[in-house]
């Protein structure tokens, strides 16, 4: 199929394109800088219209009427001319609503459609799009997310006028399947407007406050309440503002003769993960947990995990390493180490179910091994 796009550089567009690159569509990419010529024979071309281009922002009001009314009416005209009746797909507004310039050049667009459609025949879908958000929007022109996660990235000021104005958002990933789903639509339909899901109404403070804890986790190191299917999407798009030169940060290293400790994250539900270095004959370790389990990742070196339950004199032992990818859990009630018996570094990933916390710390100190244990009939091996 070949499928015209218009604005295919601009935040929907770039999406659109990215989605439908590699599924066997020809796809014939307009922008600004396209020649009328060419835009003419796309016309003649085309299977199936994505009208994306439009003006959102600008200082002349003039511009709404020639970027949204006047563009409009040249498209048709054009496949007209070619004798084409692919469907177009338009990218309006909820302004449509609203008695402002913006607005009124989005509905202008749609009655002229709606028109069309009227005397020919030709399938149009119109989008009311609210405020959308993910990768690859535009600051200051195509959402005040886009606008509130590139200051917040940078760490520049927000000005928010309105803390409590609530904002009802789509994000790009549902727009995009929405958009995508027409290809394979053509029932007759009753009427020319479509929908895509949108989020619950959320406030201007609120998102900013979640963008700048997303901003702060580098220190907190607070993973995002993920099932929240909002605060995920909203984090993945703030990922997408970092400037190119601020995807990388560091973490704090605790470091003594024994090797390292290096917290990694942690959640306020789901535990933290870190990261453990023993020296070469170093055991870490020799205490017990209450209600604290962890699980062990040996991914580099060789260990010996030891476990004895308290109240028993019986020790069992793991030989676990690098090589093998397997996790011990270590189970509340038994006291336990690690013990580097390799001659390289022991690098451990270590979960915990529940973040530290030094007012309670549940861990009391016990040595796995005394006079009365006996180990070496319970080594687990394993392979």
């Amino acid at each position: 199929m070949n499928i015209l796009i218009t604005g295919a550089n601009g935040f929907v567009g770039k999406n659109l394109v990215a989605t439908l690159e590699g599924t066997g569509h020809t796809l014939l990419c307009c922008t600004r800088d396209t020649p009328p010529d060419v835009l003419a024979a796309y016309c003649e071309e085309a299977n199936f219209v994505y009208h994306l281009a439009g003006v959102n922002r600008t200082e002349r009001e003039a511009e709404f009427i020639e970027g949204n009314v006047t563009f409009t009416k040249r498209l048709v005209a054009m496949l007209t001319k070619a004798e084409n009746l692919a469907p177009i797909m338009f990218a309006s507004s909820i302004q449509a609503t609203r008695d402002n310039p913006y607005g009124n050049s989005k509905r202008m667009a749609e009655e002229l459609l709606m028109r069309e459609q009227l005397t020919t025949g030709r399938r149009i879908h119109l989008y009311r799009f609210p405020n959308l958000f993910g990768k690859w929007g535009r600051p200051g022109y195509n959402s005040v997310v886009a606008t509130f996660c590139d200051r917040v990235a940078r760490h520049l000021p927000l000005d928010i006028h309105e803390p409590e104005r609530l904002m009802e958002l789509a994000y790009i990933d549902d727009v995009i399947a929405s958009l995508v789903s027409l290809l394979d639509t053509f029932v007759e339909q009753e009427a020319p407007f479509r929908e895509v899901p949108t989020h619950s109404p959320v406030s201007l403070g609120h998102i900013a406050e979640l963008l700048v804890s997303f901003r702060e986790s580098r220190k907190t190191l607070a993973v995002p309440q993920l099932e929240d299917t909002f605060t995920k999407r909203l984090y993945s798009t703030y990922l997408s503002y970092l400037p190119v030169d601020d995807f990388a940060y560091d973490l704090t290293m605790h470091e003594d003769k024994r090797g390292s400790f290096t917290e990694f994250l942690r959640t306020p539900d789901r535990g933290q993960v870190s990261i453990n270095v023993a020296k070469p004959g170093i055991t870490k370790g020799n205490h017990w947990h209450h209600t604290k389990n962890e699980k062990f990742l040996v991914v580099s070196g060789d260990a010996v995990i030891r476990f004895r339950k308290i109240g028993t004199d019986e020790v069992i032992s793991y030989h676990v390493s690098g090589d093998m990818m397997r996790v011990v859990d270590i189970p509340v009630g038994y006291t336990h180490h690690i013990e580097n018996v390799g001659t390289t570094d022991l690098v451990t990933v270590m979960w915990v179910n529940e973040a530290f916390d030094a007012a309670s710390p549940d861990t009391t100190f016990m040595e796995v091994q005394n006079e009365t244990s006996e180990s070496d009939d319970h080594r687990r091996n394993a392979s």
